[in-house]
């Protein structure tokens, strides 16, 4: 499982110049991604503004995460299966994925996660889609909570981005069980943080969501957690800790 991500090794194959080897090496896996993401917010979106009543936040984490795990086992040997834009930045800071590479996973992540948002609202009702604008992002009503949320999303982040680069990325410890436990890490982060940040832990989701109910409350929140996150753990495997590329 150590080609699940777009690594430094898997692009210095001698190139040939072709149409067909720069559309394989940066074409396909952004395709990838954006459809990766795509799906993974639609039922992310839709389990949120569906949640049946009585289920609190596991409805949308079971659906969260097993998305999630879905989209990795599915994409990772095309794209290294991010479906997140801090994901992306974490596996670019140990070398597991190609730096010039970065900045079109995001604009895919990012489109992504917008059809995602978009096709969620589609297939739900104006009532339901109302009541639940804001979702997840409610979570924080207040200027008080703010500190508490970002705290959560830095920490479930840096859950998230650790078992993405361990179990994908590090020799040491890459494991075929690594889309279930990518699956798992935002499930858990979903049950443990909804209710203090709403478990967003990916900026792609929560731009998608912003933009299609035009609800910007505290917006900033889940690009300065997930992004932090993301910072710590590359950070922390940079200087060897666990880490063998």
């Amino acid at each position: 499982m150590s080609n699940l991500s777009v690594s430094e090794p898997a692009l210095e194959k001698p190139a040939n110049g072709s149409c067909s080897d720069v559309y394989e090496k940066y074409v396909l896996p952004c395709i990838a991604e954006f459809l990766g993401t795509a799906f993974f917010i639609f039922n992310g979106c839709a389990s949120v503004t569906e949640n049946t009543e009585g289920t609190g936040h596991l409805q949308p984490a079971l659906a969260h995460g097993l998305a999630l795990g879905i989209a990795v086992a599915i994409f990772a040997r095309v794209s290294g299966g991010h479906m997140n834009p801090a994901v992306s930045l974490g596996a670019a800071l140990i070398g597991g994925l190609n730096i010039f590479l970065l900045i079109p996973y995001w604009a895919a992540q990012f489109c992504g996660g917008m059809v995602g948002a978009a096709l969620a609202k589609a297939i739900t009702s104006d009532v339901k889609f109302f009541n639940a604008t804001g979702a997840a992002f409610k979570s924080i009503e207040r200027d008080e909570q703010v500190g508490s949320a970002i705290v959560a999303e830095v920490v479930m982040t840096a859950y998230l981005v650790m078992t993405v680069c361990m179990g994908t990325i590090n020799k040491k410890s890459t494991t075929p069980l690594a889309p279930l436990c990518i699956g798992l890490s935002v499930t858990v982060g979903i049950l443990a943080g909804g209710s203090v940040s709403g478990g967003c832990m990916n900026p792609a989701r929560a731009l998608g969501s912003a933009l299609i109910a035009n609800y910007w409350d505290y917006h900033w929140v889940y690009w300065v957690g997930p992004i932090t996150g993301s910072l710590i753990v590359g950070l922390l495997l940079r200087i060897d800790l666990f880490y063998k590329v």
